[in-house]
């Protein structure tokens, strides 16, 4: 058998990657006020916000990870020095070995081309799609407006915006109202109901209230509120310890500060109402890591009236993104051609076509299975693997994809082997798996320019 020679794409120093030095986690940062959508957005420099302590304001906005403070996971592509050369003369900015950061100039002129599309009367989904796949400058709120369009959470007409805005939160609170209320408040205001039409003008005095052997706490009944109800506590229970270990890092998620306990509150009841509006899933534990993004990025808003509302766009946002990976969190599918296992199938025949010789080595010479590290990268969309400020840029590009954030989510997780093949050829199993499992830092604009090389390339 011929060995399949590997590409000469592949052996450019741009498949390497660099290990920054680890920074401090992202919310320690004011949100900056919103900036209105005109059709001609002025070129002006953001300003950088001011520092303040880590519970000064209601709400949070972590550092643009675009902007040219970002430090060390800049959009500089360049190698890492453990592979040989750099990629580009910029890599490399003083004696120090500072890296350059990206130019501001190109980071105004995108956050000014996405809010002139913003702008348009009827926006184009396609063009809104080319831009953000580059990465959304985060300021005056322009990635919660796009990933509400990118998630088709808003119609591309803008005048639809505020009655499809308005139908939708009034959903989400009906449902709130249905779905969170105590078994104890429904059984007194049906009994209070029951009280007033039994009343008996002409007697004076008020007939006895029964209650239906639905309504009583010991009904077993499959239709009792009071049955239904002790059935949902073990997962309202799995939901609160979630919560509470979402980023414990960050305050917007974690602490004592009424925020903090705020937010984790609007999460718990997001699960609760997907959980029993979802009876085919329910909850799967993991599942307040895919909605902290989200809830995070809206929450954000400078916007007050979208700030407050968060909870409620949250919610069908994070309904539509689950659609798309639905399957892979129904334990009886995992076996099946739908199910998270064929993905990760997948994943190996995509490492395989672009790299045999890292493929044969991982799986081969070294025996290490793709589901003992891609299993959490797929499943909780690497939100796991990278830090926070890293993540949504992920997303950017997760959402921009037009046939879905699955094809994309693959080919970044390729993207992640090859950045690392020199290591991963040099070790064994114990190494790689220890490598694959704790995946280092890396430049995260690097690695979304390795996965659309990776689609360039198999178009190609």
């Amino acid at each position: 058998m011929v060995k399949k020679r590997v590409p000469d794409w592949l052996n450019s120093p741009i498949w390497s990657s660099p290990q920054p030095p680890p920074s401090s986690p992202p919310s320690a940062v004011v949100k900056p006020a919103p900036v209105p959508i005109v059709e001609s957005p002025p070129l002006v420099p953001p300003l950088e916000p001011p520092r303040t302590s880590a519970h000064a304001a209601a709400r949070r906005e972590i550092r643009d990870p675009l902007s040219s403070n970002y430090g060390s996971n800049s959009s500089v592509c360049y190698s890492d020095d453990e592979y040989g050369s750099s990629l580009s003369a910029n890599s490399t900015a003083s004696a120090g070995g500072s890296v350059a950061a990206p130019p501001a100039a190109e980071i105004i002129a995108r956050q000014a081309l996405l809010l002139q599309e913003l702008s348009r009367k009827v926006i184009n989904i396609g063009e809104l799609r080319r831009l953000a796949s580059q990465g959304i400058p985060d300021r005056a709120g322009i990635r919660a407006t796009v990933w509400k369009l990118l998630l088709g959470y808003l119609p591309p007409d803008r005048s639809l915006w505020p009655s499809e805005l308005v139908k939708k939160r009034s959903q989400y609170k009906h449902f709130k109202e249905e779905l969170l209320m105590n078994p104890a408040e429904i059984t007194r205001r049906l009994e209070k109901s029951s009280l007033e039409n039994e009343f008996d003008s002409s007697e004076g005095f008020l007939s006895r209230s029964e209650l239906t052997h639905g309504e009583h706490p010991l009904s077993l009944g499959k239709s009792s509120i009071w049955n239904k109800f002790f059935q949902d506590s073990e997962i309202i229970e799995q939901i609160d310890r979630d919560v509470k270990r979402t980023h414990p890092d960050i305050p917007f998620f974690s602490g004592d500060s009424a925020v903090a306990k705020s937010n984790q509150e609007a999460m718990r009841n997001i699960l609760i109402v997907f959980a029993k509006l979802s009876p085919g899933i329910r909850y799967v534990q993991g599942m307040n890591e895919i909605l902290a993004p989200l809830f995070y990025v809206f929450k954000s808003d400078p916007n007050d009236e979208n700030a407050a509302s968060a909870e409620a766009d949250t919610f069908f946002c994070f309904v539509e993104l689950l659609s798309g990976f639905r399957d892979n969190f129904v334990q009886q599918l995992d076996n099946s051609v739908v199910g998270v296992r064929s993905t990760i199938t997948s994943l190996s025949r995509l490492l395989k076509k672009h790299d045999e010789e890292l493929w044969r080595h991982l799986e081969v010479t070294t025996e290490v299975n793709p589901q003992f590290y891609a299993f959490r990268w797929i499943t909780l969309l690497l939100t796991q693997d990278f830090k926070f400020a890293d993540i949504l840029l992920i997303w950017d590009a997760l959402l921009s994809d037009p046939d879905g954030p699955q094809d994309t989510l693959l080919r970044i997780c390729c993207a992640m082997l090859i950045i690392v093949r020199k290591r991963l050829l040099a070790g064994d199993f114990t190494s790689n798996l220890k490598l694959l499992q704790s995946y280092p830092s890396t430049n995260i604009s690097h690695l979304l320019y390795v996965a659309s090389k990776l689609r360039a390339h198999l178009a190609g």
